[in-house]
């Protein structure tokens, strides 16, 4: 398989990155939701493949893409300056915290490390792609509630109980949980992913949907369909 991946708008080159496009990643630049985004934030870009997702879906949205992995984050440059969107789309090599961003944001989203306090992988890129603590999540939260706008959205994917835990950290900030999508493989399995949505303000009441990734082995479901029709080339 090489190592780039097409979809209709855009390509991605994935080599010299820890962590190749996944089932996660995609699902969150295509659910990913906001009434009118100015600005938004991708933090973790890694190959750039959400937030290039997010310029096709918002066409006037200027997204920053911040990655901590220098390699990675050369490579998500080089992919936005290949694609039509590049006018809109700006790299930042280094931490979510060093950015100066106090009530900028409109959106921001993550698909972010989440094997916590488990068996770290002794690769060190593949450890800082994969790997993290709550330590992570807590300041993510902190600085999401003082990067949003007053309306902004934080939107991340993660395992479920792990949503949970970090809805938990956010609402300890002033983000509340206003809407779970959780996601399992087959209508008869465990879910395996919430893509959860947290906001400044007062409680909501949960919205909480359900995506289905397969009806069959090898048979994608159509609301799986439906949801990348516009991005990969086989829907």
């Amino acid at each position: 398989m090489g190592s780039i991946f097409r979809f209709k708008r855009f390509e991605v080159e994935q080599s010299g990155c820890a962590m190749k496009i996944n089932t996660d990643g995609v699902l969150l630049g295509a659910l990913a939701q906001h009434p009118h985004p100015e600005h938004i934030l991708d933090i973790g870009t890694g190959t750039g493949v959400i937030a290039l997702m997010l310029a096709q879906r918002f066409d006037t949205a200027r997204i920053d893409a911040v990655e901590i992995d220098a390699q990675a984050a050369e490579r998500a440059h080089s992919n936005f300056s290949c694609s039509s969107f590049s006018g809109r789309l700006n790299t930042i090599q280094g931490s979510f915290e060093a950015i100066a961003a106090k009530g900028k944001y409109d959106l921001i989203v993550s698909n972010p490390p989440f094997y916590v306090n488990s068996l770290h992988n002794t690769n060190d890129r593949k450890k800082l792609a994969r790997h993290t603590d709550h330590t992570f999540f807590q300041a993510m939260a902190s600085f999401s509630a003082g990067a949003l706008k007053e309306n902004g959205i934080l939107q991340l994917i993660l395992p479920c109980e792990l949503a949970m835990e970090v809805a938990d950290m956010a609402r300890a900030v002033g983000l509340v949980l206003v809407e779970e999508v959780r996601v399992k493989s087959y209508s008869n399995t465990e879910y395996i992913r919430s893509i959860i949505s947290l906001t400044k303000g007062m409680p909501h009441k949960l919205i909480r949907t359900t995506l289905i990734i397969y009806d069959d082995k090898g048979v994608y479901s159509q609301s799986y369909r439906d949801l990348l029709r516009d991005f990969f080339l086989a829907f």
